[in-house]
């Protein structure tokens, strides 16, 4: 993080400073892009276990009908569509290389990176056995290493020692890292924050009229902070370390997330009665 940077714990809350959220509009319709695990739900150790409840589902569904909304996930895009199910979003899964816009145009990125990263699957099936606990997921276009629910600490320290030796193997392939998961993407500069710059590029989102606001959790969302940087709204989820973050505002855990799309709601209902 560069200088302009703070702790997530130092930033106002999104919720209690609503007046300066307002004011931070600037009159300009809001165009929403939201993450999902840990943002739309709490992160937690089983992924199929992050449903999104009926609460939050209304939310978004009701922030829809005023605004822009599109979601942007690590997720597969049809896992993250399938968890989401609201049709007529815009949908940003693995990241951001593979994309499906509300009129059902589809885009994907890094496409001959597939069959080196069917090879680090097959390493890492090897590599990783007997390490209770430590999970292997293959997404499109990712290969991910969860050691959340790794059994012992060793066990979390042996798999990130293979994840390194992989990775020295496939420099074509970049890796990064989340909570309790490295993940090995193709080596193209493409991350959420682009992502998140072409869907405003494509939707028409990217004029003064908009300001994008960015709702994210995790060092991979910190791309998008610094994408909407200067133009829009960052929004940090705390987690549980006081890390640098260029968002903006934060929130206190996912629960509070569904209060500040009703509150975006309400300020877009405001906008479009006084126009």
């Amino acid at each position: 993080m560069d200088d302009r940077s703070q702790n997530i714990l130092r930033l106002p809350h999104a919720l209690r400073a609503s007046d300066e959220f307002g004011d931070r509009l600037r009159g300009r319709a809001p165009a929403l892009f939201l993450d999902y695990d840990g943002v739309l739900t709490p992160i937690v150790a089983d992924p199929d276990a992050a449903t999104l409840d009926d609460n939050g589902r209304a939310a978004v569904q009701r922030a829809a009908e005023q605004m822009p909304v599109a979601i942007i996930s690590g997720r597969d895009l049809e896992d993250v569509r399938s968890m989401v199910a609201i049709d007529h979003l815009a949908y940003a899964g693995s990241h951001g290389f593979d994309m499906l816009l509300a009129d059902g145009e589809r885009e994907r990125y890094g496409e001959e990176f597939l069959d080196e990263l069917d090879e680090v699957e097959q390493e890492l099936v090897e590599q990783l056995r007997g390490l209770d606990g430590v999970r292997l997921e293959r997404k499109s276009f990712a290969v991910t290493v969860h050691t959340r629910q790794a059994r012992a600490p060793e066990f979390r320290e042996r798999a990130q020692q293979i994840v390194a030796a992989v990775a020295q193997r496939h420099p074509h392939l970049k890796v990064t890292a989340g909570k309790e998961v490295e993940e090995f993407r193709p080596g193209i500069e493409w991350n959420k924050g682009r992502a998140l710059t072409r869907l405003m590029a494509v939707l028409d989102l990217d004029d003064a009229d908009y300001a994008p606001i960015y709702v994210g959790d995790d060092i991979t969302d910190e791309d998008a902070f610094v994408a909407i940087a200067g133009i829009g709204i960052g929004v940090v989820v705390a987690g549980d370390e006081d890390r640098p973050t260029r968002a903006d505002f934060r929130l206190d855990e996912p629960a509070e997330t569904a209060s500040l799309l009703h509150l975006l709601t309400t300020l877009a209902e405001e906008r479009s009665g006084a126009r």
